[in-house]
């Protein structure tokens, strides 16, 4: 995407002076590039992961398994994300937050190419933790470049900023997916670490331009506190140390003494921290309201991403072994199918601000509780589309590449309905104590949704059968049903926030 950078020729200091990127403060050209990369790697990396853990020349895993150890440590990274944004309040503030990040997760996938099983999970673990430190923080650096939650462009930047997402996720599986499953795996995952440290150059040229307020840690934290969580931090560690090395030593360890805790934590964390700050003593009632309608959205975003991230995990192995990933007779490589999503993002994207605005305009924009609604049922539609093409395989025939090529599409409309709104929404209605932190929670919510995927893999659930894929689309559209029905309920709790 071309930027543009034009100055007005007004008086400085009066609002619209400054250069601006598309229409939006400047510093939103820097977080979008940062962003850019950083999905470039991580999406590339992502579009390889299942496809290596269920090659022979991979890990040679079985279905389950790599559906379970995928949704696993997606729902790691947004899990992450709540600890990050902790980071960002407390202790190193937005930037440099973002700045370790980046280069943890650069770290990560260099060892992510070393050609060992051993390395490979490590490699996962350090991704999973500059992903988290970095998701919260620099979400929260957009918001910082716009005048309060009332900032007329402040939508139109978190939009803006998802097509930096969705650039680079376009871009990553054409690229690293290409090398990866034709040249090499871990040349794939080495091309992931350099897209990152592109990343990480271009941010720290460009912070110049971010809000000043960027750089300060909201609430430090005090020398009782730092070493209270310093003992309380090593405290854990030793525990998990000593657990993990009596399980090994007993010879009864097997990947499931990592799975199944870890995707148990991604559905009690999130109900645990939303208790927390509903609880909280210190909200005033105002803030007490919006946390109560908050909950609603919450829940069903993790409906919706629950079915939406097996796009990267259970189609893409029903692709590489049931589809015909051919186009007017050309083979292409089962990893492009994570470009079709990021493609269609960035054609709709500018599609969907420009109605809404419109809509706007004459006072009939939808509420954000609708727009929420339709993306559920839009999710559900898409998998009631999958029952299709896993028909025609059951029959014995490969299912055509459009088939997967449309679920792709109803679930993009159905992403473009709630997650941009619901990024914004989050920064709207935090209270202003859990600042960086609510983006974390925001993200939490497709951490609950990829452990229950992971918890059904590791139940032994196939995913990819009819009644299961039944089952899950008639969750979501039931749950879009129950949103719509009590949205006036909703719109009284969230106040003024619309």
């Amino acid at each position: 995407m071309a930027s543009s950078l034009t100055k007005d020729s007004v008086r400085p200091g009066t609002p619209g002076s400054e250069k601006t990127f598309l229409g939006h403060p400047r510093g939103l050209a820097t977080l979008f590039m940062t962003e850019m990369w950083e999905r470039f790697s991580y999406y590339g990396m992502r579009a390889l992961l299942p496809l290596y853990l269920v090659a022979p020349g991979g890990l040679h895993l079985d279905a389950a398994t790599a559906t379970a150890i995928y949704s696993v440590y997606v729902s790691l990274v947004y899990l992450l994300a709540m600890p990050g944004g902790w980071f960002g309040d407390r202790v190193w503030g937005p930037r440099k937050t973002v700045a370790v990040a980046g280069s943890v997760i650069m770290l990560g996938h260099l060892t992510l190419a070393l050609p060992a099983s051993g390395t490979f999970y490590a490699g996962l673990g350090l991704v999973a933790i500059g992903s988290g430190l970095l998701k919260a923080n620099i979400s929260t650096m957009v918001g910082h470049l716009y005048d309060g939650p009332d900032d007329p462009r402040r939508d139109g930047g978190f939009t803006v900023f998802y097509m930096g997402i969705n650039l680079g996720a376009f871009a990553a599986p054409l690229v690293i997916g290409t090398i990866g499953e034709n040249v090499n795996w871990h040349l794939g995952f080495a091309l992931a670490a350099l897209g990152m440290g592109l990343g990480l150059v271009q941010y720290l040229i460009g912070s110049r331009n971010l809000a000043a307020r960027s750089s300060v840690v909201p609430k430090p934290l005090s020398a009782q506190e730092k070493a209270s969580t310093l003992r309380k931090a090593a405290i854990w560690a030793g525990i998990a140390v000593v657990f993990y090395a009596v399980v090994g030593f007993s010879g009864s360890y097997t990947l499931n003494w990592i799975l199944v805790p870890l995707t148990l934590l991604g559905v009690i964390i999130p109900v645990m921290v939303l208790v927390n700050i509903k609880r909280d003593k210190d909200l005033d009632r105002t803030e007490q309201k919006s946390m109560s309608a908050y909950i609603w959205f919450f829940v069903a975003a993790a409906v919706f991403w629950m079915i939406y991230d097996q796009g990267g995990s259970t189609l893409s192995i029903f692709a590489d072994s049931s589809a015909e990933n051919t186009v007017f007779g050309w083979e292409f490589p089962v990893s492009w199918y994570q470009s079709v999503n990021p493609v269609l993002i960035m054609a709709l994207a500018p599609v969907f601000a420009w109605i809404w605005l419109a809509l706007n305009r004459r006072g009939k924009e939808p509420s954000t509780i609708v727009k929420f609604a339709s993306g559920l049922v839009l999710v559900g539609a898409s998998f009631f589309l999958f029952l299709a093409p896993l028909s025609i395989a059951e029959g014995g025939h490969k299912a055509a590449a459009m088939w997967l090529v449309a679920i792709y599409f109803v679930q993009t409309v159905g992403e473009l309905l709630l997650s941009p709104v619901g990024l914004s929404v989050t920064t709207k209605m935090a209270p202003a104590k859990y600042a960086s932190q609510m983006m974390g929670v925001w993200f939490l919510a497709v951490t609950a949704g990829d452990a229950t995927t992971g918890l059904l893999s590791i139940a032994g659930v196939d995913l990819n059968k009819t009644g299961i894929v039944a089952l899950e689309a008639t969750l979501a559209v039931a749950a879009g049903v129950a949103v719509w029905m009590y949205r006036n309920k909703v719109k009284e709790l969230m106040g003024s926030v619309r």
